[in-house]
């Protein structure tokens, strides 16, 4: 039996075992993705896409165009999987499953469209193999191939002076993420995961008989190939209900750790791009730094708060056992969910509505901060950036100069757009959780009375809107009433802010970079970091805290 002590070397041990990880790949891989987005070359297997696509992958759009595109790329996928989850029972390979309603058919294609992956349905009770393959897991490449094509075309729209806006080419980023980054990164981790014991097949429901003498019916399937993007894309979309906690999913503490490495490795190493791309790698560290912090922080808070704190019951893995696998064990468990809602993962080895009431309020402030800890895989990128010309804006003003980041200036225009950027979000989640808890619909999905009640449909837009995907599992979603206000968050939590950054990098873009003086703010410097950090904290406690304070906050302190 572990003790709290032995739980805590093993805690710190696992996060360093990480850490080791992730620089180990930092610096090559985070070089090999600025080369992806540099090279003026195209590969054979490209072209062949870009003449299907009947597109010129070497012409530069400006911004409104490049958002088009998205748009309507986002739109016909959106269409072909509600499609693939409406017609379900006439599609092959669909294990005899019925297809979805209206409501959850356009919940779920909502989900994956936007890199959410939020799951109102049991994956092994409703999604047959075709479905799983050729609608959830194809979207869970491309979502997320755009969400880093949107933070490519802002990193443009810093590098490029004096141009008319354009920033790039959507088609050409969104196949070169895929073929270039995701495929073969998704292959290799595919290989790793069938070594640890994660399954692969095209088998339907096999009937085993089990050490009590019954029977039981165990659904095989495609799912190292699903995993391995779930994780490597930031989608968390489960091939079963148990999602990472499934022993076919995640078998081992060394799956588990693997799992999450795939989860946190491009949104780490996507500021090292940054860096590069822009000609300066301090800058790259210094949005690294406020990243790494934020989310060492949130580690430390959610395994203390698992094993040592309020209502964390010393118990046979040395902290609160309800709810997770015996095989993880509570500092696992805390790690997995720190890093899952620091990005839009959304997976879960454990159940987050059975986390104490600290740790839980934690897991749930990290997704309001936005996900920039270190956030989606590009998601984090632009979101930490837009943060980062926040904090320019408010240093500027307190000395007096007009501010300036990486050669930008930062006017009217560009804080009005930075604004709305983060205040979608709070609106969302606000709006949302109040019409909820107002109306007969919303209410009758709550299972819990008082405070905790409150955080299951305050977590369910969090995670919504934030395109995160997690769950506090009391909450009853697969009702017409939250899987369309659900997905309407979704929806406008994803595009909405990809589109006020569009317009950014396009403003920023038409401007003539300025040479760095004396009076300069330095951007690359500890202090600059501190500040990024604490723009962060008091721009969501000033927008969450009361709301916080009604749910988690009030039900630590009883």
């Amino acid at each position: 039996m572990l003790t709290q002590t032995s739980g805590a070397w093993l805690a710190v041990g696992q996060v360093a075992l990480l850490l080791l990880a992730l620089a180990a790949v930092h610096a090559p891989l985070g070089a090999y993705m600025a080369r992806v987005f540099t090279s003026p070359r195209h590969l054979r297997i490209e072209r062949a896409g870009y003449r299907v696509m009947r597109v010129d992958p070497d012409a530069e759009q400006r911004w409104s165009t490049y958002l088009l595109s998205l748009l309507g790329f986002s739109m016909a996928s959106l269409l072909v999987l509600y499609g693939l989850a409406r017609l379900q029972a006439h599609l092959p390979m669909n294990l005899g499953f019925a297809g979805f309603d209206p409501a959850g058919a356009w919940n779920t294609a909502v989900s994956f469209v936007a890199n959410t992956n939020w799951q109102w349905y049991s994956g092994e009770a409703a999604a047959g193999h075709l479905l799983q393959m050729a609608g959830l897991a194809v979207q869970n490449f491309v979502s997320a191939a755009v969400g880093i094509s949107v933070a490519v075309a802002l990193i443009r729209g810093f590098m490029r002076s004096g141009t008319d806006g354009r920033v790039g080419n959507f088609w050409s980023d969104l196949t070169r993420t895929c073929v270039r980054i995701l495929l073969p990164m998704a292959f290799v981790g595919a290989l790793v995961l069938l070594a640890t014991g994660v399954i692969q097949n095209f088998d339907a429901h096999t009937a085993i008989d089990t050490v009590a003498g019954g029977t039981q019916h165990v659904l095989g399937g495609p799912v190292a190939s699903q995993e391995v993007i779930k994780e490597l894309g930031t989608n968390g979309g489960g091939f079963f209900n148990a999602n990472s906690a499934h022993p076919f999913e995640n078998p081992s503490p060394f799956s588990n750790l693997f799992e999450i490495f795939l989860i946190l490795v491009i949104p780490f190493t996507l500021p090292r791009t940054f860096g590069l791309m822009v000609g300066d790698k301090r800058q790259g560290w210094a949005i690294l730094g406020a990243m790494g912090a934020l989310w060492l922080t949130a580690v430390a808070l959610i395994t203390w708060a698992e094993m040592a704190g309020p209502g964390a019951a010393p118990l046979a893995a040395g902290g609160a056992m309800e709810g997770k696998e015996t095989r993880f064990g509570p500092a696992a468990s805390a790690l997995f969910a720190a890093s899952t809602t620091g990005t839009s993962t959304g997976a879960v080895n454990a159940m987050h509505d059975s986390l104490t009431a600290p740790g839980g309020g934690v897991a749930m402030f990290t997704m309001m901060l936005g996900e920039i800890a270190p956030g989606g895989v590009g998601s984090g990128l632009y979101g930490m950036l837009m943060l980062a010309i926040v904090a320019v804006f408010v240093s500027g003003l307190m000395v007096g100069r007009t501010p300036e980041y990486l050669g930008k200036k930062i006017g009217r225009q560009e804080i009005t757009l930075v604004a709305l950027y983060i205040l979608t979000v709070p609106f969302l989640v606000l709006v949302g959780t109040a019409l909820a808890i107002a109306l007969p619909a919303g209410q009758a999905g709550i299972q819990e009375a008082g405070p905790h009640g409150l955080s299951e449909v305050l977590y369910g837009f969090t995670s919504a809107a934030n395109n995160n995907g997690s769950a506090f599992g009391g909450l009853t979603s697969g009702t017409p009433f939250y899987n369309t206000a659900l997905g309407i968050a979704m929806l406008a939590g994803r595009f909405v802010p990809m589109a006020l950054v569009l317009a950014l990098a396009g403003r920023f873009a038409s401007q003539t970079t300025v040479p760095a003086t004396a009076g300069t703010l330095p951007t690359h410097q500890p202090l600059f970091v501190g500040v990024l950090g604490t723009v962060a904290l008091v721009v969501v406690g000033l927008t969450f805290v009361p709301v916080l304070s009604l749910g988690p906050i009030v039900e630590s302190l009883s």
